[in-house]
């Protein structure tokens, strides 16, 4: 991969959106739009909240019998483990992803979307932002260009994040609880934007419109970089550094630490 710099970058944008004035960019959230892992403070916050639902509770228990995860007796510490087998490898990560979404099952979706609202504040999600990945998702949007943030953490916080780069429910694609009567379910959305899932999840939600530019920074956001004209490396994590070679026109968008 070779380093761009911003400026380069942002004239091919403007080049792309010249002539495809309908098109559409897609960004990663985790390591890209910001640093750490929204889900993951979502995780933390659940975990010392300890509301689980019973709904939730079996969800955790028949998990933890399919992968052979030792049983414990109260909620809060079946998702611990849960997590922590994932942490160990023996626990795969676009189920850990998935198990934490379902973490609120049972519950009224208002009121884990004010929970969220709460965690990206007090997590100071908005001082964790990547400037240059803001940069050229505001670029974007003044190219009149449809922008969407593709994520494999929960909805409720993508979209309380979301709101942090200037983006609304509608332009969020992340892991869903189906829910009925305002009440979230024991089931996902399929597939998750995991992997393979995030190109699926975006290009459903794409129609005819062409992917001009995609930003991610890991390995599993990789299948969605393939599909954007413009594929963008942000602040690349080692393993999305190790598969470089399966996307050529993959660039790194340059990063000066101020």
């Amino acid at each position: 991969m070779k380093e761009e710099s911003f400026a380069s970058v942002v004239a091919k944008l403007r080049a792309l959106a010249i002539a495809h004035p309908d098109g559409a960019c897609a960004f990663d959230g985790d390591g890209t739009l910001w640093s750490g892992d929204v889900g993951e403070d979502f995780l933390e916050h659940l975990l010392h909240e300890d509301a689980f639902t019973d709904v939730a509770a079996r969800l955790f228990d028949d998990e933890a019998e399919r992968f052979g995860v030792a049983k414990s007796k109260r909620a809060k510490d079946q998702l611990a483990a849960m997590f922590r087998a994932y942490t160990e490898g023996t626990y795969p990560e676009d189920r850990i992803c998935g198990l934490i979404a379902l973490a609120v099952a049972g519950r009224r979706s208002e009121d884990v979307a004010r929970v969220a609202e709460a965690v990206v504040s007090t997590r100071e999600v908005r001082s964790r932002l990547h400037e240059e990945a803001v940069g050229i998702l505001d670029e974007s949007k003044a190219l009149g260009l449809t922008p969407y943030l593709v994520s494999a953490s929960p909805r409720p916080i993508v979209v309380a994040a979301a709101a942090c780069v200037g983006l609304g429910p509608n332009e969020v694609i992340a892991v869903t609880v189906r829910e009925v009567d305002g009440v979230l379910g024991a089931s996902l959305d399929e597939p998750i934007p995991y992997g393979e899932g995030k190109a699926a999840r975006l290009i459903e939600r794409l129609g005819v419109r062409p992917l001009l530019a995609c930003a991610g920074d890991n390995a599993f956001d990789l299948a969605m970089l393939k599909r954007a004209r413009l594929p963008l490396a942000i602040r690349p994590k080692s393993r999305l550094r190790d598969l470089a070679h399966e996307l050529p026109s993959l660039v790194v968008l340059e990063h000066r630490p101020g």
